[in-house]
C-alpha cells in the first residue's frame, strides 16, 4: 500500500488564503469580495498587496454575489467569498438567476462547511450545499482535501471560465498531498491500487479514507483509494475502471447523503455498471454544537465509520 505522510496539519482555508495571495501577484484579473469574513476567508495579504482590487461588501451575501456578476462583465474574475451556509443557501436565488443562468465567471468560494466548523453549531454549519450546487447547471463544485491541494484548486479555477463552487474547511487536517502538484478540475486522483473495494472520498474524509485503508490492509482487505476533489463534472470513468477490478464501493464525505458526491456515483453505477455501494455521509440531519473530532465521531463521518462499511459492501459482493 502507498504510505502518505501528513507535511502537518493545516486549514484548508489557509490553502484557499495562499493560493488567492499566488493570484493577486499573477493574474490582476482576479479580484476579490467578501461579505465580512476577512480573517475567516485568509485573505489578508491579497487585500494588502491589492487593495483597489478587494470589495468589502459586508453582511450582504445576495448584493455580493450581484456585485460579483456585474464584475465579470467588464473582464474581472471575482472570488465571492463567505461561510459556506452563506454562499449558497442564504443567496441561491442570486446564484441561480445571476450567475449560473447567464454563465458568469464567479467563483463562489465558501469556507466553513460541514460539520467541521465545530462549536457554532447547525446554524451555521451546512451539509446540503453540494446538493445544492450540482444541480445547478453549468456549475462547477470542487471539494479538495488538504492546505495543499486547496491552494491548487484556487488558482487553476482562475483558468476555467465558467461559474465555480469551491468547498473548503475550517479545522486544521493532514496535509499529505504535493505542494506542485497540478490541479486538473474533473480528473479524479488514484491515491492507492486496490483490489478488494473501492474507497471514493472527497473533502476532509480523503485522509480518513487513507486511514481506513491502512487498518484494513492489516486485516488482509485491499483498498483502492479514490480522492473525488471535482464532483461536477465526475469523473465517471475513473470511477468504472476501479468497480470493474474491485466490484465494490463506498462513498466518504461531510455532507448528507441526499444529494452529494454519493448519489452521483451512485447515478453513475445504476446506469454504467450496477455495483454494491455503502454510504459513509450524513443521515438527512442537522449538525449541532462541538469540537469538530466529536461531531465526525457522533455522524459517522472517520476512519472508523468508513471500515465498517467496507465490511458491510464486502459482504454485498
Amino acid at each position: 500500500m502507498t504510505t502518505y505522510t501528513d507535511q502537518g496539519k493545516q486549514d484548508t482555508r489557509s490553502g484557499f488564503g495562499a493560493g488567492m495571495t499566488e493570484l493577486g501577484r499573477s493574474n490582476p484579473n482576479v479580484v476579490a469580495l467578501c461579505a465580512d469574513l476577512v480573517g475567516s476567508l485568509k485573505i489578508q495579504t491579497f487585500i494588502d498587496e491589492n487593495p483597489e482590487r478587494f470589495f468589502q461588501v459586508g453582511i450582504a451575501e445576495a448584493n455580493m454575489m450581484g456585485m460579483a456578476a456585474g464584475l465579470t462583465i467588464g473582464g474581472k474574475i471575482p472570488y465571492a467569498t463567505t461561510f459556506a451556509n452563506f454562499a449558497t443557501g442564504r443567496v441561491y436565488d442570486q446564484i441561480r438567476q445571476s450567475i449560473a443562468y447567464s454563465h458568469k465567471n464567479v467563483k463562489i468560494c465558501a469556507s466553513h462547511a460541514g460539520v467541521t466548523l465545530g462549536e457554532d453549531g447547525a446554524t451555521h454549519q451546512i451539509l446540503e450545499d453540494i446538493g445544492l450546487m450540482k444541480m445547478l447547471p453549468g456549475m462547477t463544485v470542487i471539494n479538495p482535501c488538504d492546505f495543499n491541494q486547496t491552494k491548487a484548486a484556487t488558482i487553476a479555477i482562475a483558468e476555467h471560465y465558467g461559474p465555480v463552487y469551491l468547498r473548503f474547511g475550517r479545522p486544521k487536517v493532514a496535509n499529505f498531498t504535493p505542494a506542485d502538484q497540478k490541479f486538473e478540475i474533473g480528473k479524479a486522483v488514484m491515491l492507492n491500487e486496490g483490489n478488494d473495494v473501492t474507497l471514493v472520498a472527497t473533502g476532509h474524509l480523503v485522509w480518513e479514507a487513507l486511514k481506513a485503508a491502512e487498518n484494513l490492509e492489516s486485516q488482509g482487505i485491499s483498498c483502492e483509494v479514490i480522492n473525488i476533489h471535482t464532483i461536477k463534472p465526475l469523473d465517471d470513468q475513473a470511477i468504472l475502471d476501479s468497480v470493474a477490478k474491485t466490484g465494490c464501493i463506498v462513498t466518504a464525505e461531510e455532507h448528507n447523503y441526499l444529494g452529494g458526491l454519493g448519489e452521483s456515483v451512485a447515478r453513475v453505477l445504476s446506469t454504467q455498471r450496477p455495483t454494491p455501494q455503502e454510504f459513509v455521509a450524513t443521515q438527512d440531519t442537522f449538525g449541532e454544537s462541538g469540537t469538530p473530532d466529536q461531531l465526525m465521531e457522533k455522524y459517522g463521518l472517520n476512519n472508523k465509520a468508513i471500515e465498517a462499511a467496507v465490511l458491510k459492501v464486502l459482504q454485498r459482493k
